[in-house]
């Protein structure tokens, strides 16, 4: 009886996908574990695996078709014995339904972490259209096309796209990377006099990922009624404290500063447990640990994997959970597991520069700790001028569960973690 592939859902909130390309062609024979296509998500672009055996007797759904539904037949296998050519769309076993399989390891595109929830089941779905052509002047590509060819520093107006209506797919780019193709500038452009240079626009269309950005932080905005707190903190302790911990630690261990901010931020969630909580209908939700998320700037968005109970977690190995996860996120092999749940998010956006910042709570989540650079600044100090390193931090809070009492209790807790570090040791 013939197999009925279908879009799997490849992570919690998932409810449609991109088939970004298909690896395999009618009458191809495959195998279980064999991988058949790439599918993008709102969280990366994954490959995906067959897990029963066949021939492709349908493909489905076209390459490049956006917005297909969970549990969408796909393709079809007819199994031994059958005709491939006798089967259509309509010769479906649903009780031989197989949804395809994510293989472990998956390339990279991204998004901010959302709340556990089930993906819906959707009925199967005739084949999607593929999506619409942009006009000439635009440039269409993948996702992955496009970071498989920055990270190589290839122009993609040179390369001839084989997607659907001339999308440049990641076979085209590897294609153009292994035969050195360079794209030669364009003839309009070379006609126009260097005193008159033309703009263009530039469209870019939305990948999953982000789509799933713009709905969860306009829901955030719209319905949490956010309010914002600021506080400085002086970490010439910290920072020494730190230096002291990385000379005498083994090797391989460096803990950084956010290392230390979220042991800081657990600790006080675990003191002011009124802060890590959550807004529902029927009341507010207080968790018993800080599972707490780290932001992780990607090429087109964020996501913010979770280092769960944090507040039992050393510095040592907060520092290590925090790599890991920052790698996977970036290598587009984060597990489904790593970005579930979640009761506090801190955004650290230091690193860039950027002295104080806003974030926008990370829903479900009742607030999120966005903090600035570390930079001298003048203090005064028993009525005295000095200089000292400061590190400006601004909690947003969800109003209907954070007072601002409670909200500036939490910082004050927190301030004192970070001034004197040996406290969050102990």
């Amino acid at each position: 009886m013939s197999v009925s592939i279908k879009m799997p859902a490849l992570s919690p909130t998932m409810t449609d996908g991109t088939l970004a390309r298909w690896l395999v062609k009618e009458g191809d024979e495959v195998r279980s574990g064999d991988v058949i296509a790439e599918i993008e998500t709102d969280k990366a672009t994954m490959e995906v695996e067959a897990i029963d055996e066949g021939i492709v007797a349908v493909i489905a759904v076209e390459a490049g078709a956006q917005n297909v539904p969970v549990n969408a037949v796909i393709a079809i296998l007819a199994e031994e014995g059958e005709d491939p050519a006798s089967l259509s769309l309509n010769d479906t076993a649903p009780t031989e339904a197989a949804p395809a399989e994510a293989a472990p390891a998956a390339p990279v595109s991204e998004t901010p972490a959302p709340a556990p929830a089930q993906a819906p089941a959707m009925a199967p779905a005739p084949a999607m259209a593929a999506a619409p052509s942009a006009p000439a002047s635009r440039l269409f590509a993948s996702p992955l096309a496009r970071r498989i060819a920055a990270q190589n520093e290839l122009p993609l107006d040179g390369i001839k796209g084989t997607g659907p209506n001339g999308r440049i797919i990641k076979h085209d780019v590897e294609t153009a990377l292994s035969q050195g193709v360079s794209a030669p500038a364009s003839a309009s452009a070379q006609a126009l006099p260097v005193a008159s240079p033309s703009a263009e626009d530039r469209f870019v269309p939305h990948t999953a990922m982000r789509r799933t950005i713009a709905a969860r932080l306009t829901e955030s905005k719209q319905n949490a009624p956010h309010f914002y707190l600021t506080i400085d903190c002086e970490i010439d302790g910290l920072l020494a404290a730190r230096k002291a911990m990385n000379a005498s630690a083994g090797e391989g261990v460096k803990i950084s500063v956010n290392d230390m901010i979220v042991r800081a931020a657990a600790h006080a969630l675990m003191k002011v447990p009124d802060v890590n909580g959550s807004f529902e209908a029927d009341g507010c939700r207080y968790f018993a640990n800080a599972d707490v998320c780290i932001a992780v700037a990607l090429d087109g968005g964020l996501v913010t994997p979770v280092i769960p109970a944090a507040q039992t977690k050393g510095l040592a190995e907060i520092s290590s959970i925090s790599k890991q996860l920052a790698s996977q996120a970036r290598d587009g092999t984060l597990p489904p597991s790593a970005y579930a749940g979640g009761t506090f998010t801190i955004s650290n956006l230091g690193m860039f520069g950027i002295k104080e910042f806003a974030a926008v709570i990370n829903p479900p989540q009742g607030a999120i700790l966005a903090v600035g650079a570390g930079e001298q600044r003048p203090v005064v100090k028993d009525g005295q001028l000095a200089v000292a390193t400061v590190m400006s931090v601004t909690l947003s809070a969800d109003h209907r569960v954070v007072d601002g009492a409670l909200g500036a209790q939490w910082l004050q807790v927190f301030k004192e973690l970070i001034e004197n570090p040996v406290l969050m040791l102990v």
